[in-house]
């Protein structure tokens, strides 16, 4: 649902890993205490020109290198958090189309973020939008008049970096409740914090250390910086955490969805098969087709995965094809992982 937003994340998340890797392979050759590497390393113009140019302190290059990275990887994950909410704020009124029925926390966040919006017009940052932009989806929503918008700049406008409680508050604030709550059950936010981290930090943690590591190399000066492994492990938190926050706004589209009559749940995966990524589901009540795709779902696990049928099987009879209109047991190859127990959805 939002594969080219995690596909630019991931991206830019594996520049920023490629750099860190590059600079230290550098250091390690450059300031290499070993005479025969240093030897090659003077045989070699281009690596000796090169040596010329890298900072004389190796430290100094280590304290560029962590003010880079976490600077980098905090702005990545604002912008996508950003993203994620505006493309989701443009949905909304196809999802709900009676602007009284969002419910009083986002009409007030409205609201109030029309009137911010109002008085800071003249700001720099708000040229993009007029006074007619900026009122005219609050009006149509209150009068009733025509469809709705809401204006992403009155949801967020935030003077405070995206700390746990700011971020749970930002999405709240969207009509996304107890964001936090998805973010620690997540399958990769559990792997970081067991395998990666040992669990020497908490997701909150860690997302606590990227922030103030961002505002130390901003404002002040840099007695500490992390290795280079450190940063690399920052570098997996983040795509964790954008990964985990894309599934929970997907979740939520599906649970609208279901509302308004164009989402349905169709079965739930009672077998699974890691290695060939198969399921035996029980299904009814759909018609699946190889190429299709069906959502795979569990609220408790914090699990909002699309997948794609590579194969159909009944009766261990292949089926391009097949329609189903009572519970039926079918077999399933899909082209991600999966669980026993996950639900699956299917969406218009």
């Amino acid at each position: 649902m939002f594969d080219e937003l995690l596909k630019s994340m991931n991206t830019e998340v594996s520049t920023v890993s490629a750099i860190i890797k590059t600079n230290n392979k550098l250091r390690n050759i450059l300031f290499s205490r070993d005479s025969l590497s240093r030897q090659k390393l003077e045989e070699n113009s281009e690596f000796l020109e090169l040596s010329k140019l890298v900072p004389s302190e190796r430290q100094e290059w280590q304290i560029y290198d962590h003010c880079a990275t976490v600077t980098r990887l905090y702005a990545i994950y604002e912008r996508f958090v950003e993203h994620l909410i505006l493309d989701w704020l443009l949905l909304l009124p196809e999802l709900i189309s009676n602007y009284s029925d969002l419910g009083d926390k986002i009409q007030n966040t409205h609201r109030e973020g029309v009137g911010r919006l109002l008085l800071d017009l003249n700001k720099n940052r708000f040229q993009h939008l007029s006074i007619e932009k900026v009122v005219q989806g609050l009006f149509s929503g209150v009068t009733g008049t025509e469809q709705y918008e809401l204006l992403p700049d009155a949801f967020l406008s935030h003077e405070q970096n995206l700390r746990k409680e700011i971020l749970e508050k930002l999405l709240a604030d969207a009509g996304i409740e107890n964001a936090w709550k998805w973010i620690d059950k997540h399958r990769n936010i559990k792997y970081f914090v067991e395998k990666i981290s040992a669990r020497q930090h908490t997701a909150e943690g860690q997302l606590k250390r990227l922030v103030d590591y961002r505002n130390e190399a901003a404002h002040r000066g840099i007695f500490e910086t992390m290795s280079t492994q450190e940063l690399l492990d920052l570098g997996d938190f983040v795509k964790a955490l954008c990964e985990a926050l894309a599934e929970l706004v997907s979740y939520q589209i599906i649970l609208r969805k279901i509302s308004i009559a164009k989402a349905k749940e169709i079965g739930q995966i009672t077998e699974w098969f890691k290695k060939p990524r198969a399921a035996v589901a029980t299904v009814t009540d759909i018609t699946l087709a190889v190429g299709g795709n069906i959502w795979l779902v569990s609220e408790t696990s914090s699990y909002c995965k699309l997948a794609n049928i590579e194969s159909i099987q009944i009766d261990d009879i292949d089926k391009n094809e097949v329609k189903i209109t009572s519970k039926t047991e079918v077999g399933l190859k899909l082209d991600t992982d999966a669980k026993q127990g996950l639900s699956l959805y299917v969406m218009e």
